[in-house]
């Protein structure tokens, strides 16, 4: 197919020059420019003839010299290439430019000679440029997409701050919510859904005392974050008439208003994830401030019960922690020092074990 290319080349250069010089070169030989084969368009065919028999003599070797080109091309690495290229267009650009104001200068020798000049010597300047400062170039433009990539993250972490917060009921009777309000770790607007709303009030209006109390405490906790909170407060009126979950309205709803559904419920906190809904859990939160202890680490606890095991007794930290005493049946109802031997995260908590103090120097 190049071969092909190369052949026609040929041909449209030949006639391209017959039909520009032939009726001068019959001139210039003597012939009168009546006969026919003086005109322009026999000299068309005799150009095209004269350089299709060159093409059969010289298209092999354009054809091995182009492939020499491209394999060598295709040999350097794609960032040279890429940045010689892109200084080889910058120094033909700025030899345009300077050429454009040489057209003016009527001395033939600057405006005809001086340009050709200039294009050679700024294409090579700019493809060395552009080939042997690669690195830095490189450099340059790893530095500024780091800066867009951090500042796009500062802007989608700042979103997600001010997205609004929408409550379910698990964490409104909860009444956690209220202190984390107070406290401003917070941001953005409360969203209260009219479903929710509605749920509290059936579970208020329940003949269960346990239920009603709950209930009744939610309504308590909703009153109190919207009247001595400083927190803006929206009650949401819509609703999702084809569906009949609570947690599933909860996830469309922050769908659809691109909001962060707040909750201490497990299973709702994974349908959150699994639907690519952000998701606040209140647990998770209280899980993370609550002190750390390590293995080996003295505390003073009241004994309250006995554990599951024999002579265990269980203690609690302020936090609610559960501290499992080894031989510590003994010390119910009294306050005393234990070591921690050992701390045990699970799903539901976190678990501490230790043993009496005053076991430990006895022995």
């Amino acid at each position: 197919m190049l071969k092909r290319v190369i052949h026609l080349f040929f041909i449209i250069s030949g006639g391209t020059l017959g039909f520009l010089y032939f009726p001068n070169i019959i001139r210039l030989i003597g012939i009168t420019d009546n006969v026919w084969y003086t005109t322009p368009y026999f000299g068309t065919i005799v150009g095209a003839i004269i350089f299709i028999f060159i093409s059969f003599l010289l298209a092999d070797y354009i054809l091995d010299f182009l492939k020499w080109i491209e394999e060598s091309l295709v040999k350097i690495p794609l960032i040279d290439l890429l940045f010689g290229t892109l200084g080889l267009i910058s120094g033909l650009l700025v030899a345009y430019l300077i050429n454009i104001t040489l057209q003016d200068i009527s001395l033939k020798i600057i405006s005809e000679i001086v340009p050709l000049f200039l294009t050679i010597v700024f294409g090579y300047l700019g493809f060395q440029v552009g080939f042997r400062r690669r690195e830095e170039f490189m450099n340059l433009f790893s530095k500024a997409r780091k800066e867009k990539g951090k500042k796009q993250d500062d802007d989608e972490e700042k979103v997600l701050r001010t997205k609004p917060k929408i409550l379910d009921t698990s964490v409104i009777i909860d009444g956690r919510i209220a202190d984390i309000c107070q406290t401003k770790f917070l941001e953005g607007t409360i969203v209260i859904p009219r479903f929710v709303l509605e749920e509290l009030q059936h579970i208020a209006d329940s003949s269960d005392v346990l239920k009603r109390n709950r209930g009744r405490r939610g309504l308590d906790i909703l009153n109190r974050i919207q009247k001595e909170m400083d927190a803006h407060v929206e009650i949401y009126e819509g609703d999702f008439d084809d569906i009949q979950e609570v947690d599933s309205k909860l996830v469309q709803l922050a769908k659809k208003i691109d909001g962060v559904v707040v909750t201490n419920d497990f299973n709702l906190n994974k349908v959150c994830e699994l639907q690519k809904v952000e998701v606040l859990n209140i647990n998770d939160l209280a899980n993370a401030v609550k002190p750390v202890v390590l293995p080996g680490e003295e505390l003073v606890v009241q004994v309250i019960k006995d554990g599951k095991e024999q002579r265990q007794g269980i203690a609690y930290l302020d936090d609610g922690t559960m501290i499992v005493v080894e031989e510590g049946r003994d010390y119910i109802g009294k306050t005393i020092e234990v070591l921690i031997t050992s701390v045990l995260q699970t799903s539901a908590g976190r678990m501490i074990f230790a043993k009496p103090k005053l076991l430990e120097k006895a022995l």
